[in-house]
């Protein structure tokens, strides 16, 4: 797409049949362009990219109203087009802040994506200007702002309605989605690499600091399901009422699904898709997954788990087409109840356990990040069995990913520049660096302690003390000389958790 001559952005389908809808295939989508951006800045083609962000970034300052309510300042568009009077040529770009969405949801994750972008691209070209510049250094200020507002929650996750992301029908993931802790985390420590250290702004990054320990700790400690914990949670005790209570979160044994059981191999884990009080969804999500590996707010054992998980439920997870957006898919009464019954999200279609081409470069990046380039080779070799002879679609469906999806557009972009992007990264694995981070030592946590404490194995807490039982009860105190002895210390959400 061009506007005033210039690229801007790539539109996120073509339409083979003219006599088919475009909808809004015709724009430019923020979370769609990504990774055409980051292959163009392989290719070493930064100039489209530039003038995205800087569009995206000067569209932030539009006003934005749905109905009679005004958005955030900070909310960025999902997406974006360009208008042309007849008459008199004029170019407008438009955007699309969630007002002309499906079910009128505000993109959560579009400013997350731009800020991830531009960090991409100042690590790629090198070019501090556009990072540095008075309004990209207020857009990331204006959009994590949105997120580091105080409020009632008493958890660092962010609170997102159904339909806010990538996944953008109800797919039953409003309250905390990991594609959103994952993608959040990954933009407040680009955000904070990316601002300049003046004046109030040396503030807002200690927030952002603050933040980021505590987001840490309680995505490694509560998210984290292997076989171990699998089983603790299997034996949970509940009604808990105590600062020293392990069950925190009141899950019920009882809702742990059957197939849960089956999925879950000896050796791997995965972090669940929500975590919120008495519920815990089961479900594999994986864009949140490999982007917890990308960004390192997974451990590196955890890194190695999930792709240990990814080898063993290959099927599952890559099937012929690869990868899975969602595992498994919701059927019978729980679809209807949770999904609406959305005649788009079937069973094993689309969101619902739909196959999606573009992951193939979340897998890639986390596979070369992890040390285990092979897994990505090897579900590119399957992708390339069929991508190019069927058009490049959006989606495919069925268990294993067979069937091209029942309204899955062809020629989908982010279809191609996925399948692009693995390619190129495989080929130059040093590339992969401008999307991943290395692990934060201030934010080391022991994301098995609070399984050994359950166990009655103690275990020692990070900050050198060894927890003891308390007689006739099923959970250990910290020892007196111990700052977490203090209930309000440990309790303390902005960052006083064990391991800070």
């Amino acid at each position: 797409m061009y506007h005033r001559g210039k690229p801007i952005g790539t539109i996120a389908a073509t339409t083979l049949d003219p006599l088919e809808d475009a909808l809004n295939y015709n724009q430019v989508f923020m979370r769609d362009f990504f990774s055409a951006g980051i292959s163009f800045l392989v290719a070493g083609e930064p100039e489209m990219v530039k003038n995205f962000l800087l569009m995206a970034v000067q569209l932030q300052g539009n006003e934005k109203q749905v109905d009679c309510f005004t958005l955030g300042e900070g909310v960025m568009p999902a997406s974006f087009k360009v208008t042309v009077d007849p008459a008199t040529k004029h170019e407008t770009v438009e955007a699309d802040f969630g007002e002309a969405a499906i079910a009128r949801v505000a993109p959560v994750d579009s400013g997350f994506w731009w800020i991830v972008l531009l960090r991409a691209y100042t690590h790629s070209t090198g070019d501090h200007s556009v990072a540095n510049s008075p309004q990209c250094q207020l857009g990331i200020i204006r959009c994590l702002n949105l997120c580091l507002k105080d409020g009632f929650d008493t958890f660092p996750t962010l609170l997102c309605a159904d339909g806010c992301s990538m996944i953008d029908r109800r797919m039953g993931i409003y309250g905390y989605p990991l594609d959103i802790q994952s993608l959040f985390y990954m933009a407040l420590r680009c955000g904070k690499e990316l601002l300049r250290r003046e004046g109030d702004v040396t503030e807002f990054v200690d927030r952002i600091d603050k933040r980021l320990h505590a987001l840490t700790f309680h995505m490694r400690q509560y998210f984290w399901l292997d076989h171990k914990q699998l089983n603790n949670i299997y034996r949970y005790k509940t009604e808990e009422y105590s600062f020293t209570a392990v069950n925190k979160f009141n899950i019920m044994p009882d809702s742990l699904p059957d197939w849960v059981f089956d999925f879950m191999p000896n050796k791997g884990g995965y972090m669940v898709g929500n975590v919120s009080p008495a519920f815990m969804d089961f479900r594999w999500f994986t864009i949140g997954n490999f982007l917890a590996i990308t960004s390192s707010l997974a451990t590196p054992q955890q890194s190695q788990a999930i792709m240990d998980l990814v080898e063993a439920r290959w099927d599952e997870i890559i099937g012929e087409m690869p990868v899975k957006c969602a595992y498994p898919a919701l059927e019978g009464e729980e679809w209807r109840i949770i999904t609406g019954c959305d005649p788009k999200n079937t069973r094993w279609s689309y969101h619902n356990g739909g196959s999606w081409p573009v992951f193939l470069w979340f897998l890639t990046a986390a596979a070369i990040k992890a040390g285990r380039p092979q897994i990505a080779r090897r579900a590119v070799e399957v992708a390339e069995r069929r991508l190019y002879e069927d058009d490049w679609p959006e989606y495919y469906d069925g268990k294993l990913g067979r069937t091209i999806g029942k309204q899955a557009r062809k020629l989908q972009t982010w279809s191609i520049s996925g399948y692009l992007l693995s390619k190129l990264l495989l080929e130059d694995p040093s590339q992969v660096t401008m999307l991943c981070m290395d692990e934060d030592k201030r934010c080391r946590t022991n994301p098995l302690a609070k399984s050994s404490s359950y166990s009655g194995g103690g275990g020692s807490c990070d900050k050198g003390c060894r927890p003891t039982m308390v007689p006739g009860h099923a959970h250990s105190v910290h020892s007196p000389s111990c700052p977490l002895s203090n209930p309000n210390i440990r309790n303390n959400s902005e960052g006083g958790y064990c391991g800070l």
